[in-house]
Parts: structure tokens; sequence; C-alpha cells
């Protein structure tokens, strides 16, 4: 992890997305503060077990797939921005990506996520 608190937060989170079952309750936890939350046009939760199941939803959508950052990220006082995009191990295609803003609380972990959509099939 980077010593930047921007780009080790989005680390933090690409790990909880990318975590497999039996480490995403941790994950989450290393990412979000205890009453973290996390909105998208699909979704708006709170608390480690609701974001937990989000992302389980989201890898059961896309088996196979990893999530990856998509540029830099950029952030300034408690705000970061960065994004990402959803990748299949099996050739490679990005069919999802997406734009985040998180707040970070002030140990550091994320207290809230405004989650956009750039990149969606039509079947998600």
């Amino acid at each position: 992890m980077s010593e930047n608190p921007y780009q080790a937060a989005a680390d933090r989170y690409l790990a909880a997305w990318n975590a497999d079952e039996e480490s995403r309750s941790a994950a989450v936890a290393a990412a979000w503060s205890e009453h973290g939350g996390y909105t998208d046009p699909l979704a708006e939760v709170t608390g480690h077990a609701a974001i937990a199941e989000v992302i389980a939803g989201a890898r059961a959508q896309f088996p196979g797939f990893t999530f990856r950052p998509n540029g830099p990220v950029d952030g300034h006082h408690d705000t970061a921005r960065f994004g990402w995009e959803l990748v299949s191990a099996a050739d490679g295609s990005a069919p999802v990506a997406g734009f985040d803003v998180v707040t970070l609380a002030p140990d550091g972990r994320i207290a809230t996520v405004r989650g956009f959509l750039d990149r969606v099939p039509a079947s998600a």
C-alpha cells in the first residue's frame, strides 16, 4: 500500500471488491469505517455487512472478473476520486467501468462512497 492516504484508501477499496467470500468481511472492515456507507445507481447501504452483501452480489453477477484501477487516484482534504473497471480473467474484456468519490474518516478508512457507473452491459 502507498503512503498516500488517498491511494491507500483506493487500494483497500478495490481489495474489498476483489476479496473472496472467506476474506470479504475483513477486507470490508479494513476499507470502510464502522458505519461507512456505499451509494451507487443500484444500491444505497450502510454498515460492513450490507456493503459486503452488495459486493457479493456483484461478484456473483460477474464470476471470474476482477476490479482494477482505471487511472490515477486524486484527492484533497478528506475526499478522493478514482476510476475502476471490472475485467474478465478469461479474455481481458472490461464490460463495466465506473468512477467513485469517497470521503475518508479520520482513521483513513472510507466513510462514504458515491459511485458512478460509466460503462455497463445492457444485460447487467
